[in-house]
């Protein structure tokens, strides 16, 4: 443990810690002796699962979400909607078990997941039913079914497709003729994730629930129509009446039945026990584990980072509640702040932990899950047409699952060769059913990141692949991460593609997509120094900064971009707010008291108003429904700013120059107008010139904030380059 991190001085009188000093040892002891914590032995059967603190996966909306708390209550329970990541975490060390459909973790083995093993008992048997919306036009629907049910089992249909595509894993889609002349038409949820019960082959779905649903419209004399939905919403759908049926693996839960009504049983399914393989190794300790801190109760009163508004920011308050918690708006700020020993750790996702680390070798993570299930995916307005547009990107999801592109892109993001790092142009998109705008934070890497001048990453990649299937053109919007679900919700942009993890408050004002990926939250840490560093100078390391900052992917060019965009904001708000300000002068300089009235009102609101409060009402607000651009936007919020400084020290420069001249013009014979422009304001202009000077340089130094409203200003731009180089010193000179 780092020596002198904890500099604050007990206010308690010297004795208390004397009295403590049993307590200590006490807990010293049962430490040492493991007292409490849980058993590391490679686990054989069902009763070792009850031993405190052991993590079960689950799967999600499956009976065992119940079942598993209620058996083993001093264990902590994870529910999964994917069961492949949850494979990954038992072989990873990060799970010490999964309970699932026995077959289905076979059928993972058998295809190629390591690192794993089943235990031979079984846990638990599950029915599998159809569930039947209540609300369906087809008359008498469930009686007609159960009957179709019956007939099936009577002549051995059912056992035979359950043999064909559960065991012995034949793909073959039988011929089942359907009706030339269907007086009904029948509409069925399924997933299409599930194999082999219901799975996409290219585009065709198959499998056990696939094969029944034709059986049982050719069996009713109706046509077919599937519709593909994500697991959480497929309940949903038969409620509200938008399906007829559900066909996709559904378990029967009492929690289910209160929902829908279900048919007869069709078959029931045998769930068991994942554990890890004890001859296998953990990537995760291979990977981590060797830095300044390797286990969390060291981190108990720590100083840990984590980025505002995050899924982490919640996981470290319910895990390090004494910890000193650090605010930052990125986790390039984070990881700088931890180099420059300003915290001691900060949490993060690990995918992006991982990548950060190919950038910054002194950087590592700890070897425990922080927490586990944090979703990505993409997000849309809660519109009609957002629905529909988020139907089509969770479709398009699910097929680059099926068919392996999926894998492809999160190769290529994760994997080593840069070269591969490229995504199609977006100017080549088709376009013909329209151009998708989309907000991304380009300081996100590997998700969304800037190279060589355009945005890459995951989500580019995934958004441009998206666009061209469905016939989409492309434009994407920047902005600061904190602006992203607002652009959604006022519908400034389409949707949003740029990392954004799901949780339930979001979800309350815009809609997910299917999940793009999933990964656990861990805490990043320094590595143990070894010297090796120590025979690089500072000029070398000056050198290869200067070298990441500027010259590598012609970085210079973001930069001049920045400023091009910064000094555009700054000249024009100059000039529109002297305009705006002298203007608003000369109307009340004579003392009309409504236009006086309401000028000081709205110079008040506009100098009390926090900029980026302004910029965001406007952004978001005002011009929420109108197609105008951030940095317009940015033009007219910081012109009032500028206007009202103006108006103000022009009030205050006349107000020095004595009445006695104004009269004396008159007695010249000048109107009031010419004795103002001629004697009056030369003798103001020397009192407010220093503090106009002094507003143009708060003005220029305000633009920071313009990232806000999808404005890629100097600071953003320098934001974007410490997001890929991970250096701060130069981006911020």
């Amino acid at each position: 443990m780092r020596k002198g991190r904890d500099r604050r001085r007990s206010p308690l009188p010297a004795f208390v810690p004397a009295l403590c000093l049993p307590l200590l040892c006490a807990l010293l002891f049962c430490l040492m002796t493991g007292c409490g914590a849980r058993n590391d032995a490679a686990i054989t059967s069902l009763s070792q699962l009850g031993e405190p603190g052991r993590k079960i996966g689950v799967g999600l909306n499956c009976p065992e979400e119940a079942l598993v708390p209620r058996d083993y209550p001093e264990a902590v329970v994870i529910p999964y909607s994917d069961a492949k990541l949850a494979y990954s975490d038992v072989a990873g060390g990060r799970l010490d078990a999964f309970v699932y459909e026995r077959r289905l973790m076979e059928l993972a083995i058998l295809n190629g997941t390591s690192g794993v093993r089943l235990l031979d008992v079984t846990y638990s048997t599950t029915p599998v039913a159809v569930g039947i919306s209540p609300v369906s036009p087809i008359p008498r629907l469930e009686e007609r079914l159960n009957a179709f049910i019956a007939e099936l089992k009577a002549d051995g249909t059912l056992e035979d497709m359950y043999d064909r595509w559960v065991i012995r894993g034949d793909e073959t889609m039988p011929d089942i003729p359907q009706p030339e002349a269907p007086a009904l038409r029948l509409r069925v949820a399924t997933v299409g994730t599930v194999e082999p019960y219901t799975y996409y082959v290219g585009t065709e779905l198959r499998g056990y629930d696939i094969e029944l649903a034709h059986r049982f419209a050719a069996w009713l004399g109706a046509s077919l129509e599937f519709k593909v939905y994500d697991f959480g919403g497929v309940i949903a759908a038969a409620k509200s009446g938008d399906v007829d049926c559900i066909m996709s693996d559904l378990y029967y839960t009492p929690e289910h039945d209160e929902s829908i009504p279900f048919s007869d049983t069709l078959f029931e399914v045998e769930n068991a026990v994942m554990v890890r393989d004890a001859g296998a190794d953990t990537p995760a300790a291979n990977a981590a584990g060797d830095g300044v801190y390797t286990d969390f109760s060291e981190l108990e009163h720590a100083r840990i980072g984590v980025t505002t508004g995050s899924v982490q920011a919640l996981q470290v308050q319910e895990r390090f509640p004494e910890c000193e918690m650090y605010y930052f708006t990125n986790d390039v700020d984070a990881l700088n702040a931890l180099k420059a020993n300003k915290i001691d750790a900060f949490a993060l996702a690990e995918a992006l932990v991982r990548y950060m680390m190919t950038e910054t070798p002194e950087l590592t993570y700890i070897d425990e899950r922080l927490g586990e299930g944090m979703y990505v995916g993409a997000v849309f307005p809660k519109t009609d047409s957002g629905q529909a547009l988020c139907d089509e990107f969770s479709e398009f999801v699910r097929d680059i699952r099926q068919n392996g592109v999926y894998d492809e892109i999160l190769d290529t993001w994760f994997g080593d060769d840069e070269s591969k790092r490229v995504v199609p142009g977006i100017d080549a998109l088709p376009a013909t059913n329209g151009t998708l705008r989309m907000a991304t934070d380009t300081g996100f890497a590997p998700f969304v990141y800037i190279k060589d001048g355009e945005p890459v990453g995951i989500d580019i990649d995934m958004a441009v692949r998206f666009c061209r299937a469905y016939g989409y053109g492309l434009e994407i919007v920047p902005m600061d991460f904190a602006g992203i679900i607002p652009a959604i919700v006022t519908g400034k942009v389409d949707f949003a593609c740029s990392g954004v993890a799901y949780t339930p408050e979001r979800a309350e004002s815009v809609l997910y997509s299917e999940f793009t990926y999933e990964s656990g939250s861990v805490m990043a840490v320094l590595r143990r120094s070894d010297g090796a560093a120590a025979s690089q100078t500072v000029f070398d390391r000056i050198g290869e900064s200067f070298a990441k900052t500027f010259i590598r992917e012609n970085r210079w060019k973001l930069f001049v971009e920045g400023i091009g965009t910064t000094l555009l904001i700054t000249v024009l708000s100059i000039i529109f707010g002297t305009a705006l300000g002298f203007g608003v002068f000369m109307l009340c300089r004579n003392g009309n008291p409504a236009a006086n009235a309401v000028t000081r009102f709205f110079v008040w609101l506009v100098q009390g108003m926090p900029v980026v409060v302004l910029l965001m009402i406007l952004y978001y607000i005002i011009f929420g429904r109108v197609a105008i651009s951030g940095t317009a936007v940015s033009v007219v919020g910081f012109t009032l700013v500028f206007g009202a400084a103006v108006y103000a020290m022009i009030k205050a420069g006349v107000g020095t120059v004595d009445r006695g001249q104004t009269e004396a013009a008159y007695a010249l014979g000048y109107r009031d107008r010419k004795a103002f422009f001629r004697v009056v304001l030369p003798q103001a202009m020397p009192h407010f010139m220093p503090a106009y000077k002094g507003e143009i340089t708060a003005l220029i130094k305000a633009t920071a904030v313009v990232g806000y409203v999808a404005v890629q200003d100097l600071t953003k731009m320098g934001d974007i380059v410490r997001s890929r180089t991970y250096e701060a010193f130069f981006p911020l000179i």
